[in-house]
């Protein structure tokens, strides 16, 4: 099959395949005599994979590495899970740091409650900013007179 048919098939660009090959990800293809690349069966396989394991967040040189075993018939299921172990233990720790933001997001937002709405500045104004404090890393409304 050519790339178009591949592409196609799998719902993968013919640039992302043409990518995925020129890093090793994808063996380079057979030509048909009018020297456009030439696809087996199995191409689409293979394709699926890199998209599944891509859709479970592994970056592209785990999956090279998983390809590369499985190709040669040694990759450990034990290699695939501590990879699992590995993804869940990252979603773990952005999952902690987005719930660490919106609780700032929201302290910030209520601090601002108290902040003139309809205020315009003028060169005698107060002027309200968004800082960190350095000590505690935790972001607050300061206030600091206009020069």
């Amino acid at each position: 099959m050519f790339i178009h048919e591949l592409a196609r098939t799998t719902g993968v660009s013919a640039k992302t395949i043409r990518y995925y090959e020129s890093i090793g990800l994808m063996p380079d293809p057979g030509r048909a005599e009018n020297n456009y690349r030439q696809y087996a069966p199995d191409a689409i396989e293979r394709l699926r994979f890199i998209v599944s394991a891509r859709s479970l967040g592994f970056n592209l040189t785990d999956i090279g590495e998983f390809l590369s075993a499985r190709d040669e018939g040694t990759l450990p299921c034990k290699r695939v899970l501590d990879s699992f172990d590995q993804r869940i233990a990252d979603i773990d720790r952005r999952i902690a740091d987005l719930l660490a933001l919106r609780e700032n997001l929201s302290r910030v937002r209520a601090d601002g409650e108290g902040l003139p709405p309809n205020k315009k500045c003028g060169d005698d104004c107060l002027c309200y900013i968004i800082t960190t404090d350095p000590q505690s890393g935790q972001i607050t409304i300061q206030r600091e007179e206009k020069i």
